[in-house]
């Protein structure tokens, strides 16, 4: 059976995410360090993330970017309970045509007391897809919710994965191993994957200690990964929580291979000539809005008088980069005590590495 290892992130709505770029989207999480992501599917009988004015699947190109990478996309449902044939019928269909690792039920307020429904929907499923990697995400806490059907939900799933969100506190670690303790009181226990809060409510806005202390826990739990809500909420609008996930050195994690605009702004940080010249070809072409520059000779210059005449104090730092393994476009900041200046470059590689180069800088 497949199963999910290191950090994650749900995605709910692909379009809020790396504005819906499937390969944005790969890269991001490569250099994250995830290692599974997690994206919905369908609601109820429908399916989700799907541009109905294009009549185009926008989920597809993720996981398959997403494989590229060796990062596990799995499939996440959310389920009401009152159709429950119809909704096993949508996680079938979607599950049979997508590139999924894994799926999981979520399954909340909407299915308590619904045993019933809880049975047929996993018989229904099961007997489509026996062997199929399947976990539930729920409550944290069962015993604050003991009307859901747990156990006719894990017991025809191989995973849990509760939503261990501490709102309007900061004592992930204490809440993540009370989960745990309640959970091995339901028959039958299926191994923990926890979900933990990257986003803010009601005032209240998780830490980067809390994160840190979130993923110590689950690693001293011997919990084999674990993940976050949401991708959309953390990239937009708690970056310094995203940096921290993705700094977090989950063991086993592969160190991300750093894109070409990545290696540049960062060899600019530390003002090493050799090295930004070392990204380009020997014929290269840097254009400006003042000058062209050709050659490594030329180039080794030119920098040099940047970083030393120039700006030698100013700060570099990348904004934004997409494109493909030909053209790169690049976004960056120059940052001095009199403000910052925006940048913006076009690259073109040959055999990785730079062979023209447009900048709208004013030098």
């Amino acid at each position: 059976m497949s199963t999910i290892y290191g950090k994650g992130f749900y995605i709910w709505k692909i379009p809020n995410c790396e504005g819906g770029d499937p390969a944005a989207i790969a890269t991001v999480a490569q250099q994250a360090g995830l290692q599974h992501v997690l994206i919905k599917i369908a609601n109820g009988i429908y399916d989700y993330n799907y541009d109905s004015t294009t009549k185009q699947d926008l989920i597809a190109p993720v996981c398959e970017a997403l494989l590229a990478k060796g990062i596990r996309p799995w499939g996440w449902h959310y389920v009401y309970g009152d159709l429950p044939k119809d909704e096993a019928k949508a996680a079938i269909r979607q599950i049979t045509r997508l590139p999924l690792d894994g799926y999981i039920i979520d399954a909340e307020g909407d299915y308590k007391d619904k045993y019933t429904s809880a049975k047929t929907f996993m018989n229904e499923l099961r007997a489509a897809l026996p062997d199929f990697p399947v976990a539930l995400s729920s409550y944290r806490y069962p015993s604050y919710h003991p009307t859901l059907p747990w156990t006719n939900f894990l017991s025809k799933c191989d995973l849990n994965m509760p939503q261990v969100y501490w709102e309007q506190a900061h004592n992930p670690g204490e809440q993540l191993l009370r989960s745990l303790k309640e959970f091995q009181l339901i028959s039958p226990f299926r191994p923990i994957v926890p979900t933990g809060a990257a986003y803010a409510a009601s005032g209240w806005i998780p830490t980067v200690s809390d994160v840190n202390e979130f993923m110590d826990t689950a690693l001293s739990l011997e919990m084999p990964a674990a993940n976050f809500w949401s991708w959309d909420y953390c990239r937009a609008k708690l970056p310094d929580l995203w940096q921290a996930i993705a700094d977090y050195p989950w063991p086993g994690t592969p160190v991300p291979e750093l894109d070409i605009c990545e290696l540049f702004i960062q060899y600019m940080s530390q003002r090493v000539v050799s090295n930004i010249v070392s990204l380009y070809n020997e014929d290269a072409v840097f254009v400006t809005s003042k000058k062209t520059i050709q050659g490594k000779t030329a180039l080794n210059s030119w920098y040099t008088a940047l970083l030393t005449t120039l700006y030698p104090s100013a700060t570099f730092t990348l904004d934004s980069f997409s494109g493909s393994n030909s053209t790169k476009r690049i976004t960056w900041k120059i940052t001095t005590t009199s403000g910052s200046i925006q940048i913006e470059d076009t690259i073109g590689l040959r055999d990785k590495k730079i062979s023209y180069h447009y900048s709208s800088i004013q030098y």
